[in-house]
Protein backbone atom coordinates (compact mmCIF):
# COMPACT_ATOMS: atom_id res chain seq x y z
CA UNK A 1 0.00 0.00 0.00
CA UNK A 2 1.38 3.39 -0.99
CA UNK A 3 2.33 5.66 1.89
CA UNK A 4 0.28 8.90 2.09
CA UNK A 5 2.13 11.95 0.85
CA UNK A 6 2.60 14.95 3.14
CA UNK A 7 0.74 18.25 3.02
CA UNK A 8 3.22 21.01 2.15
CA UNK A 9 2.51 24.04 4.36
CA UNK A 10 4.26 27.17 3.09
CA UNK A 11 4.75 29.38 6.12
CA UNK A 12 4.14 26.36 8.34
CA UNK A 13 6.38 27.68 11.10
CA UNK A 14 4.41 30.94 11.35
CA UNK A 15 1.45 31.52 13.63
CA UNK A 16 -1.42 30.59 11.29
CA UNK A 17 0.43 27.79 9.52
CA UNK A 18 1.93 26.34 12.67
CA UNK A 19 -1.37 26.30 14.55
CA UNK A 20 -3.17 24.80 11.54
CA UNK A 21 -0.54 22.06 11.40
CA UNK A 22 -1.08 21.37 15.10
CA UNK A 23 -4.85 21.04 14.55
CA UNK A 24 -4.35 18.67 11.63
CA UNK A 25 -1.99 16.59 13.72
CA UNK A 26 -4.57 16.39 16.52
CA UNK A 27 -7.43 15.47 14.17
CA UNK A 28 -5.49 13.14 11.89
CA UNK A 29 -2.44 11.70 13.70
CA UNK A 30 -1.31 9.68 10.69
CA UNK A 31 -1.47 12.56 8.20
CA UNK A 32 2.12 13.45 7.21
CA UNK A 33 3.01 17.14 7.13
CA UNK A 34 5.91 19.10 5.68
CA UNK A 35 6.68 22.44 7.31
CA UNK A 36 8.17 24.80 4.74
CA UNK A 37 9.82 28.10 5.52
CA UNK A 38 12.75 30.34 4.74
CA UNK A 39 14.27 29.69 8.18
CA UNK A 40 15.18 26.00 8.18
CA UNK A 41 15.95 25.87 11.90
CA UNK A 42 12.56 27.31 12.78
CA UNK A 43 10.78 24.98 10.37
CA UNK A 44 12.61 22.00 11.85
CA UNK A 45 11.66 22.98 15.40
CA UNK A 46 8.01 23.20 14.37
CA UNK A 47 8.15 19.84 12.59
CA UNK A 48 9.88 18.15 15.53
CA UNK A 49 7.18 19.43 17.87
CA UNK A 50 4.43 17.97 15.68
CA UNK A 51 5.77 14.48 15.09
CA UNK A 52 5.25 12.66 11.78
CA UNK A 53 6.40 15.86 10.10
CA UNK A 54 9.40 16.97 8.08
CA UNK A 55 10.91 20.37 7.40
CA UNK A 56 12.12 21.94 4.17
CA UNK A 57 13.49 25.31 3.15
CA UNK A 58 11.60 27.04 0.33
CA UNK A 59 12.24 29.97 -1.97
CA UNK A 60 8.97 31.51 -3.14
CA UNK A 61 10.83 33.40 -5.87
CA UNK A 62 11.42 30.14 -7.73
CA UNK A 63 8.88 28.22 -9.76
CA UNK A 64 10.03 24.94 -8.20
CA UNK A 65 10.05 26.59 -4.73
CA UNK A 66 13.66 25.44 -4.42
CA UNK A 67 12.45 21.92 -3.62
CA UNK A 68 14.09 18.75 -4.94
CA UNK A 69 12.38 17.34 -8.02
CA UNK A 70 11.72 13.99 -6.33
CA UNK A 71 9.70 15.46 -3.45
CA UNK A 72 6.03 14.46 -3.58
CA UNK A 73 3.09 16.06 -1.76
CA UNK A 74 -0.68 15.62 -1.42
CA UNK A 75 -1.59 19.33 -1.23
CA UNK A 76 -0.03 22.78 -0.97
CA UNK A 77 -1.12 25.34 1.63
CA UNK A 78 0.00 28.97 1.38
CA UNK A 79 -0.28 30.25 4.94
CA UNK A 80 1.49 33.42 3.81
CA UNK A 81 1.41 35.93 0.94
CA UNK A 82 2.30 34.03 -2.24
CA UNK A 83 2.97 37.21 -4.23
CA UNK A 84 4.45 35.49 -7.29
CA UNK A 85 1.86 32.69 -7.18
CA UNK A 86 4.69 30.17 -7.41
CA UNK A 87 3.05 28.04 -4.75
CA UNK A 88 -0.12 27.91 -6.84
CA UNK A 89 1.78 27.13 -10.03
CA UNK A 90 3.78 24.43 -8.25
CA UNK A 91 0.51 22.80 -7.13
CA UNK A 92 -1.17 23.12 -10.54
CA UNK A 93 1.74 21.64 -12.46
CA UNK A 94 1.62 18.60 -10.18
CA UNK A 95 -2.17 18.30 -9.98
CA UNK A 96 -2.24 19.08 -6.26
CA UNK A 97 -4.99 20.84 -4.28
CA UNK A 98 -4.00 24.36 -3.20
CA UNK A 99 -5.28 26.61 -0.40
CA UNK A 100 -4.45 30.29 0.14
CA UNK A 101 -5.43 32.79 2.83
CA UNK A 102 -3.64 36.06 2.07
CA UNK A 103 -4.93 37.38 -1.27
CA UNK A 104 -7.15 40.31 -0.31
CA UNK A 105 -10.32 41.05 -2.26
CA UNK A 106 -8.68 43.70 -4.43
CA UNK A 107 -5.62 41.48 -5.06
CA UNK A 108 -7.41 38.31 -5.98
CA UNK A 109 -7.66 38.71 -9.76
CA UNK A 110 -4.29 37.06 -10.66
CA UNK A 111 -5.09 34.08 -8.43
CA UNK A 112 -8.57 33.72 -9.91
CA UNK A 113 -7.30 33.97 -13.49
CA UNK A 114 -4.46 31.51 -12.87
CA UNK A 115 -6.98 29.09 -11.37
CA UNK A 116 -9.43 29.54 -14.25
CA UNK A 117 -6.75 28.99 -16.89
CA UNK A 118 -5.96 25.57 -15.42
CA UNK A 119 -9.35 24.79 -13.91
CA UNK A 120 -9.06 21.08 -14.62
CA UNK A 121 -5.64 20.73 -13.02
CA UNK A 122 -6.64 20.60 -9.34
CA UNK A 123 -8.94 22.26 -6.80
CA UNK A 124 -7.99 25.72 -5.58
CA UNK A 125 -9.55 26.88 -2.31
CA UNK A 126 -9.45 30.66 -1.96
CA UNK A 127 -9.84 31.30 1.78
CA UNK A 128 -8.64 34.90 2.04
CA UNK A 129 -11.70 35.72 4.14
CA UNK A 130 -11.61 36.94 7.71
CA UNK A 131 -10.10 34.10 9.75
CA UNK A 132 -9.82 31.96 6.60
CA UNK A 133 -13.60 31.73 6.17
CA UNK A 134 -14.61 30.77 9.70
CA UNK A 135 -16.81 33.86 10.19
CA UNK A 136 -18.68 33.20 6.95
CA UNK A 137 -19.33 29.64 8.10
CA UNK A 138 -20.53 30.78 11.52
CA UNK A 139 -22.91 33.26 9.88
CA UNK A 140 -24.26 30.60 7.54
CA UNK A 141 -24.88 28.30 10.47
CA UNK A 142 -27.00 31.04 12.07
CA UNK A 143 -28.76 31.61 8.75
CA UNK A 144 -30.38 28.17 8.94
CA UNK A 145 -33.01 29.68 11.25
CA UNK A 146 -34.30 31.88 8.40
CA UNK A 147 -36.58 31.33 5.46
CA UNK A 148 -35.27 34.55 3.86
CA UNK A 149 -32.40 36.84 4.83
CA UNK A 150 -32.61 40.52 3.97
CA UNK A 151 -29.64 41.98 5.84
CA UNK A 152 -26.32 40.68 7.13
CA UNK A 153 -23.93 42.84 9.11
CA UNK A 154 -20.65 41.55 10.48
CA UNK A 155 -18.86 43.74 13.04
CA UNK A 156 -15.33 42.68 13.97
CA UNK A 157 -12.89 44.03 16.55
CA UNK A 158 -9.21 43.21 16.14
CA UNK A 159 -7.03 43.98 19.12
CA UNK A 160 -3.95 45.96 18.10
CA UNK A 161 -1.92 43.45 20.13
CA UNK A 162 -3.36 40.57 18.10
CA UNK A 163 -2.29 41.32 14.53
CA UNK A 164 -0.32 38.08 14.26
CA UNK A 165 3.30 37.51 13.35
CA UNK A 166 5.34 39.36 10.72
CA UNK A 167 3.35 37.82 7.84
CA UNK A 168 0.01 38.74 9.40
CA UNK A 169 1.09 42.31 10.09
CA UNK A 170 2.40 42.64 6.54
CA UNK A 171 -0.96 41.44 5.20
CA UNK A 172 -2.86 44.03 7.24
CA UNK A 173 -0.55 46.82 6.13
CA UNK A 174 -0.80 45.77 2.48
CA UNK A 175 -4.60 45.51 2.54
CA UNK A 176 -4.98 48.88 4.26
CA UNK A 177 -2.84 50.66 1.67
CA UNK A 178 -4.42 48.91 -1.34
CA UNK A 179 -7.79 50.56 -0.81
CA UNK A 180 -9.51 52.66 1.83
CA UNK A 181 -12.94 51.84 0.37
CA UNK A 182 -15.24 49.13 1.61
CA UNK A 183 -17.30 46.69 -0.43
CA UNK A 184 -20.99 46.42 0.45
CA UNK A 185 -24.13 45.01 -1.08
CA UNK A 186 -27.13 47.34 -0.98
CA UNK A 187 -30.50 46.50 -2.47
CA UNK A 188 -28.86 43.65 -4.35
CA UNK A 189 -26.09 45.77 -5.87
CA UNK A 190 -22.41 45.38 -4.99
CA UNK A 191 -20.63 48.72 -4.68
CA UNK A 192 -17.88 50.65 -2.99
CA UNK A 193 -18.20 53.04 -0.07
CA UNK A 194 -15.56 55.41 1.22
CA UNK A 195 -15.16 58.49 3.37
CA UNK A 196 -17.98 59.17 5.78
CA UNK A 197 -20.15 56.59 4.07
CA UNK A 198 -17.71 53.85 5.02
CA UNK A 199 -17.14 55.04 8.58
CA UNK A 200 -19.20 53.55 11.38
CA UNK A 201 -19.06 52.63 15.04
CA UNK A 202 -18.25 49.03 15.95
CA UNK A 203 -19.57 47.83 19.30
CA UNK A 204 -17.49 45.27 21.17
CA UNK A 205 -18.88 42.36 23.13
CA UNK A 206 -18.80 44.36 26.38
CA UNK A 207 -20.59 47.34 24.83
CA UNK A 208 -17.50 49.45 24.22
CA UNK A 209 -17.80 51.46 21.00
CA UNK A 210 -14.78 51.78 18.70
CA UNK A 211 -14.45 53.85 15.53
CA UNK A 212 -14.36 51.61 12.48
CA UNK A 213 -15.55 51.26 8.95
CA UNK A 214 -16.59 49.04 6.10
CA UNK A 215 -13.74 47.08 4.53
CA UNK A 216 -13.14 45.30 1.22
CA UNK A 217 -13.25 41.63 2.11
CA UNK A 218 -14.35 38.38 0.48
CA UNK A 219 -16.84 37.70 3.27
CA UNK A 220 -19.25 40.21 1.70
CA UNK A 221 -19.76 38.47 -1.68
CA UNK A 222 -19.50 35.04 -0.08
CA UNK A 223 -22.33 35.75 2.36
CA UNK A 224 -24.42 37.71 -0.12
CA UNK A 225 -24.31 35.04 -2.81
CA UNK A 226 -24.66 32.09 -0.42
CA UNK A 227 -27.79 33.50 1.25
CA UNK A 228 -29.25 35.78 -1.41
CA UNK A 229 -29.26 38.64 1.13
CA UNK A 230 -29.56 41.95 -0.78
CA UNK A 231 -27.86 43.94 2.00
CA UNK A 232 -24.48 42.82 3.36
CA UNK A 233 -21.76 44.79 5.11
CA UNK A 234 -18.57 43.90 7.01
CA UNK A 235 -17.37 46.53 9.49
CA UNK A 236 -14.00 46.39 11.17
CA UNK A 237 -12.28 48.23 14.01
CA UNK A 238 -8.81 47.96 15.51
CA UNK A 239 -8.51 48.74 19.21
CA UNK A 240 -8.38 47.30 22.69
CA UNK A 241 -10.46 44.14 22.99
CA UNK A 242 -12.71 43.21 25.89
CA UNK A 243 -10.14 40.67 27.04
CA UNK A 244 -7.42 43.26 27.50
CA UNK A 245 -9.82 45.70 29.13
CA UNK A 246 -10.42 43.02 31.76
CA UNK A 247 -6.68 42.77 32.32
CA UNK A 248 -6.17 39.57 30.31
CA UNK A 249 -4.75 38.78 26.89
CA UNK A 250 -6.17 40.13 23.64
CA UNK A 251 -9.48 38.46 22.81
CA UNK A 252 -11.33 37.89 19.55
CA UNK A 253 -14.74 39.51 18.96
CA UNK A 254 -17.14 39.37 16.02
CA UNK A 255 -20.82 40.23 16.06
CA UNK A 256 -23.08 38.60 13.46
CA UNK A 257 -26.43 40.35 12.86
CA UNK A 258 -29.02 38.79 10.56
CA UNK A 259 -32.47 40.13 9.66
CA UNK A 260 -35.19 38.68 7.48
CA UNK A 261 -38.09 36.25 7.69
CA UNK A 262 -38.09 33.22 9.98
CA UNK A 263 -39.26 29.69 9.27
CA UNK A 264 -42.71 30.58 10.61
CA UNK A 265 -43.08 33.32 7.99
CA UNK A 266 -42.81 36.26 10.43
CA UNK A 267 -40.10 38.96 10.57
CA UNK A 268 -37.09 37.56 12.41
CA UNK A 269 -33.65 38.78 13.43
CA UNK A 270 -30.77 37.34 15.40
CA UNK A 271 -27.41 38.48 16.67
CA UNK A 272 -24.53 36.29 17.76
CA UNK A 273 -21.31 37.51 19.35
CA UNK A 274 -18.50 35.09 18.59
CA UNK A 275 -15.61 35.41 21.03
CA UNK A 276 -12.36 33.61 21.73
CA UNK A 277 -10.15 34.39 24.73
CA UNK A 278 -6.97 33.64 22.77
CA UNK A 279 -7.58 36.09 19.93
CA UNK A 280 -7.88 35.54 16.19
CA UNK A 281 -5.04 33.05 15.80
CA UNK A 282 -6.99 29.85 16.69
CA UNK A 283 -9.81 30.78 14.30
CA UNK A 284 -7.53 31.43 11.33
CA UNK A 285 -5.75 28.15 11.98
CA UNK A 286 -9.12 26.40 12.17
CA UNK A 287 -10.17 27.81 8.79
CA UNK A 288 -7.00 26.45 7.19
CA UNK A 289 -7.34 23.03 8.81
CA UNK A 290 -10.99 22.70 7.77
CA UNK A 291 -10.02 23.54 4.20
CA UNK A 292 -7.21 20.98 4.12
CA UNK A 293 -9.56 18.28 5.42
CA UNK A 294 -11.96 18.88 2.55
CA UNK A 295 -9.33 19.26 -0.15
CA UNK A 296 -7.82 15.90 0.77
CA UNK A 297 -11.16 14.17 1.21
CA UNK A 298 -10.35 13.00 4.73
CA UNK A 299 -13.77 14.38 5.65
CA UNK A 300 -16.29 13.89 2.88
CA UNK A 301 -15.35 13.38 -0.73
CA UNK A 302 -12.27 15.06 -2.15
CA UNK A 303 -13.04 18.43 -3.74
CA UNK A 304 -13.29 18.46 -7.54
CA UNK A 305 -10.84 20.50 -9.66
CA UNK A 306 -11.73 24.16 -10.06
CA UNK A 307 -11.99 27.31 -7.97
CA UNK A 308 -13.72 27.08 -4.58
CA UNK A 309 -14.45 29.17 -1.48
CA UNK A 310 -14.86 27.85 2.09
CA UNK A 311 -18.67 28.07 2.20
CA UNK A 312 -18.92 26.05 -1.01
CA UNK A 313 -17.12 23.00 0.41
CA UNK A 314 -17.29 23.11 4.24
CA UNK A 315 -20.40 22.30 6.28
CA UNK A 316 -21.19 25.31 8.53
CA UNK A 317 -22.58 23.14 11.35
CA UNK A 318 -19.39 21.07 11.43
CA UNK A 319 -17.27 24.23 11.37
CA UNK A 320 -19.15 25.62 14.40
CA UNK A 321 -18.69 22.31 16.21
CA UNK A 322 -14.95 22.55 15.64
CA UNK A 323 -15.05 26.23 16.68
CA UNK A 324 -16.42 25.29 20.07
CA UNK A 325 -13.65 22.72 20.48
CA UNK A 326 -11.02 25.45 20.11
CA UNK A 327 -12.48 27.40 23.04
CA UNK A 328 -14.64 29.84 21.07
CA UNK A 329 -18.14 30.69 22.31
CA UNK A 330 -21.23 32.57 21.29
CA UNK A 331 -22.25 35.08 23.96
CA UNK A 332 -25.21 37.42 24.24
CA UNK A 333 -26.98 35.74 21.34
CA UNK A 334 -30.60 36.82 20.88
CA UNK A 335 -33.40 36.02 18.46
CA UNK A 336 -36.31 38.42 17.95
CA UNK A 337 -39.49 37.75 15.98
Amino acid sequence: MEQPKPVLILGGSGQAGGDAAALLRRWHPALPLTIAGRDMDRARRTADGLGAATAVAVDLRRGDLGLPADHRYSAVVAALWDDRLNGLRYAQHRGLPYLSISSGLVEIAPEVIASAQRASAAPVLVASHYCAGVIVLAALDAAREFDRIDTIRISAVLDEADTGGPAGRADLERWSTTTSAGLVRRDGVFGWVDGSEAQTDVTGVDGTVLPGGSIAILDVPSLALATGAPNVRFDFAVGESAGRRRGGPASFEVRIDLEGVGRAGAPFRTNRCLVHPAGQRPLTALGIALGVERLLGVRGEAVAPGLHTPEAVIDPAYAVERLMETGAAFVGATAVS
